[in-house]
């Protein structure tokens, strides 16, 4: 079956929703990051940042929420404070270097040269990680 196409008024519905479910339960982390897919959808982008902050605060720990809140930065042109959350989330475990490398949300960020450096020392790492467990064997 083919996927169903999402009017903009579902996406209104589901936001009306999920934000007076938020007022009920404002530390709801699943609610939250549907919240924030659909602001981003929608182009509320500022909106879609105050969420990725909030989920940055309850789940600190989280690789997916620090790439998001990149995401987020990047959308507003807050390159900067992109490449520290993108940096963070790779600390954390991000590993998924393909997407980040077409994920039209980070655009922003890929075009700034520290973003190119920082992907650069990765690969290089990433060199080094393989050639050490290739001596292991």
């Amino acid at each position: 079956m083919p996927a169903k196409k999402r009017h903009p008024e579902d996406l209104d519905f589901q936001m009306a929703f999920y934000e007076a479910l938020l007022r009920r339960r404002p530390r709801y982390v699943d609610a939250l990051i549907v919240l924030g897919e659909i602001y981003t959808r929608k182009g509320l982008y500022g909106k879609g940042l105050e969420v990725d902050r909030r989920l940055s605060r309850l789940r600190p720990d989280n690789p997916v929420v620090h790439y998001n809140l990149a995401c987020s930065l990047s959308l507003l042109g807050d390159v900067a404070s992109s490449l520290v959350a993108i940096k963070r989330a790779v600390h954390l475990g991000y590993d998924d270097f393909q997407y980040m490398s077409r994920d039209p949300d980070l655009s922003n960020l890929r075009r700034d040269e520290r973003f190119g450096e920082f992907v650069r020392q990765m690969d290089q790492r990433t060199v080094r990680v393989r050639h050490a467990r290739k001596r292991k064997r």
